[in-house]
């Protein structure tokens, strides 16, 4: 099991620091994170708390509480350690989802600092290389939709992949004008969120313009019901998940087994979930690839490691971090990513 090979890591923590990373994105929005940062035995091990509140950065930046890190543990001990540490402070985040959020980011935190002090890093502690990593570029249409962001990425380079997110506001005609790109791998239909600022309620006319417009596209988070779930017959093996799976009972949970999962590692909060989830899609031929929370920094490393190490060749949502950007400039790095030369910890660049 991917876990053991981590699990008996020694850590020592004497101290943490805190440090905000915001900037705006390319889906209108300014995004906030914050850097966790484990010290110990003259090294430094980093996470990136992905929530989705600004509020809940600035506060936990604010406040004057001091948790209870340092100690010796093994990688095992100290997620136990902070299962049972309230990181929001006895505040109610805005979604139970954060507190995996924020978790992942101590404990993935934790197992970089682990892996630099055993002088290694992740591939070598599990017994893996890192490849290559294949990317997509996920975007949202400008209002009205039209396509042209689209257009104008290929214009800018033609081996562009896509990963979009489809709107009621989707006619016909820019269905049409994107499938004949031929650059649109995967379709989030973000039917699975609900009191977010992109819910898009299930609506069973836009969900068979995508299904009949894409064929060969992957189809992710629709909204099940009694209208939209005879429209997904015959094309089981094409819906992807992602915004219900943090852990294997979760993927039990699915309506039928799947044949591909987006695994973003916040969202398990966990790495002993992460690990034992990826341990059960490959025992179950159940296809992943990776998926990104909008990460300003060490975050993003940490989704090219975990990309590079197990499904490499997929359709990952991971593009670098420049192309979230509001108005990308200069070079931008090209599809697929060419992994570290000199890795250390659970760094990938």
């Amino acid at each position: 099991m991917l876990y053991d090979h981590v699990a008996d890591l020694d850590l020592t923590i004497d101290t943490y620091d805190l440090a905000q990373r915001e900037r705006d994105t390319s889906s209108g929005f300014t995004r906030a994170t914050t850097v966790i940062s484990l010290h110990g035995d003259g090294e430094v091990g980093q996470g990136e708390d992905v929530t989705y509140d600004n509020d809940a950065h600035y506060s936990l930046r604010d406040s004057s509480t001091e948790f209870d890190l340092a100690g010796r543990y093994t990688v095992d001990e100290f997620s136990a350690h902070v299962a049972e540490i309230d990181f929001f402070d006895g505040e109610s985040p805005g979604q139970s989802i954060f507190r995996n959020y924020r978790r992942w980011a101590f404990e993935s935190a934790a197992l970089d600092l682990a892996l630099k002090q055993a002088d290694t890093n992740l591939a070598e502690c599990l017994g893996r290389t890192y490849d290559p990593v294949r990317f997509v570029v996920s975007t949202r249409l400008a209002e009205p939709p039209t396509g042209d962001r689209v257009i104008d990425w290929l214009d800018r380079n033609p081996n562009l992949a896509f990963k979009l997110d489809p709107t009621s506001e989707w006619t016909v005609d820019v269905v049409e004008r994107l499938a004949e790109t031929e650059a649109v791998q995967t379709l989030d239909l973000k039917g699975q969120y609900h009191g977010t600022t992109v819910d898009q309620p299930a609506d069973p006319e836009l969900y068979q313009r995508v299904i009949e417009g894409f064929p060969n596209a992957l189809i992710e988070d629709p909204e099940l019901n009694e209208e939209t779930r005879p429209l997904f017959e015959g094309h089981e093996a094409r819906v992807t998940w992602d915004y219900p799976i943090r852990s294997v009972e979760t993927v039990k949970d699915l309506p039928w087994e799947p044949d591909w999962l987006n695994i973003k590692p916040s969202r398990f909060g966990s790495v002993q979930s992460l690990f034992e989830t990826i341990d059960y899609c490959r025992d179950h031929d159940i296809r992943m690839f990776g998926g990104g929370q909008f990460e300003l920094d060490v975050g993003r490393e940490h989704i090219h490691a975990v990309a590079s190490l197990f499904y490499p060749d997929a359709p990952n949502d991971v593009a670098p971090k420049a192309y979230n950007d509001p108005d990308p400039s200069g070079e931008l790095p090209s599809s697929p990513l060419a992994p570290p030369t000199s890795p250390r910890g659970f760094e990938w660049e």
